[in-house]
């Protein structure tokens, strides 16, 4: 999903998704808003956007070897989305603990530091609140 202001308020831009009967984000409504705790500290998912662009993106469990490497791809083109104006949310189904654990793999992995937060969501609520 990627997400901008568009008369002061985060909107939805794009969302893809495989089965969208169960979509209940479109282009043009308000991104729904959040607090969470995050690697980086807490955040307010309205305030973290802020006046750029959001690649806000999920992944069911930390340590998948798929989830790993596609981190690790985002960590590497950080700068490329920063030059553009896009920041970047992660979401990981587990903890803060394990988050912090994954980061170090993740680098180890594939060379990559992971810079921008990973938000903790053990109890899958805001992976809920937007269809994940």
């Amino acid at each position: 999903m990627f997400a901008n202001h568009f008369d002061g308020h985060p909107r939805v831009v794009l969302h893809l998704q495989t089965d969208t009967s169960a979509c209940s984000l479109r282009l043009g409504s308000i991104a729904p808003n959040f607090q969470a705790e995050t690697t980086n500290g807490p955040i307010d998912l309205h305030e973290y956007i802020g006046d750029q662009w959001l690649v806000f993106f999920s992944h069911p469990e930390d340590y998948t070897p798929v989830c790993t490497t596609e981190l690790g791809e985002f960590a590497r083109l950080e700068p490329e989305f920063t030059k553009r104006g896009v920041k970047l949310l992660g979401l990981s189904a587990n903890t803060l603990g394990s988050h912090e654990g994954w980061i170090k793999d993740i680098k180890d992995v594939t060379g990559s530091q992971v810079g921008f937060p990973i938000v903790a969501d053990k109890e899958r609520k805001i992976a809920y609140l937007y269809d994940m």
